[in-house]
């Protein structure tokens, strides 16, 4: 199938420079508006499209996919994960999907720090007193927070984000202890200090920070369930940058309006962009708009990859970043 004649539909916004190397291979139609597509609305472009390129908030089920007859050929992900995608029944189906690996992982790491240092540093109420112009000036007792070196911080999750964590951690003198589906290879854990728990309960009931750097999968909901959360420190802070579902977010906003959990950052939400109203008004909570991978290095380099993905198969090849059923 020559590239020049795949029809490619794309979901979302792109970087421009993304858009525009698009528009020069490939028979695009872009999302000039950047209004998220109904259900309806993606069902329609996988029917008129050989190639389509939607992002996270596109949820793909199997309904839709049997709906989406048999012209679609390749879903290729803007992004590395793929929860919102059925793996399985795409195959099935005899529609390739692949992703963009390897790219936020920097970024991702470096806003999983930031979040951490903002809880336990208090910026955003330091922020809010100055944007509000009532600062009457330096205090020795005023906005007291805590250091983060010396702490104990859990990964869960210790892929490439959650390495990129720990080697960022140990910069700023923290101990790194982390609990994985399988056990790191001895040099790396020494390359980064790392401490192995096979029980991730006996880990969280140690650490005093938690990041989350694993993916949703049906074996991840709500690992973070009510009973785990409350085995940890009543000041243990918890960062999370990965994916919401994999918290019980009602249980970890009751146990941070009683003072059962120091803080939280939160970069993801279990519904998306529909957030706890409650989370907003807690003072050791911090919210972001999923900006994790949100750098324009990231969000360019994602777009080659998608390109890269595209040409290849329609060159007749596999895609470099072909995603399996046995991937999830």
């Amino acid at each position: 199938m020559p590239a020049q004649r795949l029809s490619v539909v794309v979901t979302r916004r792109l970087p421009a420079p993304v858009e525009t190397r698009m528009k020069e291979l490939f028979d695009v139609a872009l999302n000039e508006t950047d209004v998220r597509m109904s259900r309806d609305d993606l069902v329609g472009a996988m029917r008129r499209a050989d190639v389509l390129v939607p992002c996270v908030t596109d949820r793909i089920d199997q309904a839709m996919l049997a709906a989406a007859g048999d012209r679609l050929k390749l879903i290729a992900n803007y992004g590395a994960g793929t929860d919102h995608l059925d793996i399985q029944t795409a195959r099935q189906r005899g529609i390739l999907v692949s992703n963009t690996p390897d790219v936020v992982t920097e970024d991702t790491a470096d806003m999983t720090i930031a979040l951490m240092l903002a809880v336990t540093r208090r910026i955003p109420e330091g922020l809010a007193l100055m944007q509000a112009g009532a600062w009457q000036g330096w205090a020795p007792t005023a906005f007291m927070g805590g250091r983060i070196g010396g702490r104990r911080l859990g990964i869960l999750g210790m892929g490439r984000i959650g390495q990129a964590v720990a080697r960022r951690a140990r910069a700023f003198g923290m101990q790194v202890h982390y609990h994985n589906r399988k056990r790191l290879r001895p040099e790396i854990e020494d390359e980064l200090e790392a401490t192995w728990w096979d029980s991730l309960d006996q880990m969280v009931s140690r650490v005093d920070v938690l990041s989350i750097n694993c993916p949703h999968t049906p074996s991840t909901f709500h690992l973070l369930n009510a009973r785990r959360l409350k085995l940890m420190k009543k000041d243990a802070v918890i960062v999370n940058t990965s994916r919401g579902e994999v918290i019980d977010e009602n249980a970890l906003t009751r146990m941070l309006r009683t003072g059962d959990l120091g803080g939280a950052g939160l970069d993801v939400f279990e519904h998306g962009h529909e957030i706890n109203p409650r989370l907003r008004e807690l003072p050791n909570v911090v919210l972001l708009p999923h900006m994790g991978s949100a750098t324009v290095e990231g969000r360019i380099e994602m777009g080659e990859k998608v390109i890269i993905n595209i040409r290849t198969f329609a060159d007749g090849h596999r895609p470099p970043d072909l995603v399996l059923p046995s991937m999830q």
